[in-house]
């Protein structure tokens, strides 16, 4: 199969599920229960369709074009961050002396992400919307696969017993791995064209093995109470 034909059918096969999950979860009045889900996917869904059209309006190396990419990917990265915020909270929800704790690091990591990103502009003040966009949506985004590893690590240690939840984490790992191993291909190949013409294809593969991993733990995997059986934290947590 042609790579722009396979490019095109994992797009718009993305743009279906994505959809879909929504009026699923519409349908089945989850939207206080799986907020942060849905807040992701309308945001990716607008993203998406967004820089298709401005891809085929303007082209892929108009200035245009990066403007709407990287003016979508802020509010993305930002509802990504929201999303790992939801599961923390969702996973500490019998542990409240806990999530007081991850609360605190959660406010931390995207204030010091933030300064991180406002440091660097002293030498790059010629392009301060382009390059703050991208400095701040590119440490976000690493921050965010980071703290997904963690929740992911915090859920074997709690010994949850929401599948759902951890189904849905791991969903979230498939989704980091896109932008991960495109980012390892590019170093690799030294940017090579056919390396980069092989990146969104990349991404888009990951997004849908996401979509794939929810809509499975969305329609078939009834959210539980978790529950922790560590006989550490349960000592730690003892007033």
């Amino acid at each position: 199969m042609d790579s722009s034909i396979a490019s095109y059918v994992l797009q718009y096969s993305g743009y279906l599920i994505e959809g879909g999950l929504l009026l699923y979860l519409a349908w089945t009045k989850q939207w206080k229960k799986q907020r942060g889900i849905i807040f992701y996917l309308t945001a990716l869904l607008v993203a998406e369709l967004g820089r298709a059209y401005a891809g085929c309006e303007y082209g892929l190396s108009s200035r245009q074009y990066f403007y709407v990419y990287w003016c979508t990917d802020f509010p993305l990265v930002l509802s990504t961050f929201l999303l790992v915020w939801l599961f923390f909270r969702r996973a500490c929800c019998q542990e409240e002396r806990m999530w007081r704790y991850i609360r605190l690091v959660l406010a931390l990591a995207v204030l010091l992400v933030a300064g991180i990103s406002a440091a660097t502009l002293s030498s790059n003040q010629h392009s301060l919307f382009s390059f703050f966009t991208v400095e701040f949506n590119q440490n976000l985004y690493f921050t965010c696969l980071v703290l997904n590893t963690l929740l992911y690590i915090l859920l074997q240690q709690i010994q949850s017993t929401d599948e759902q939840l951890g189904l849905l984490v791991c969903g979230v790992g498939v989704q980091f791995a896109g932008p991960a191993a495109a980012l390892a291909l590019d170093h690799l190949t030294g940017g090579e064209q056919f390396a980069q013409s092989l990146v969104p294809s990349i991404m888009r593969l990951c997004t849908l093995g996401m979509l794939l991993v929810w809509g499975y733990a969305i329609t078939h995997v009834k959210a539980s109470k978790v529950v922790s059986r560590n006989p550490v934290l349960a000592e730690i947590h003892v007033d």
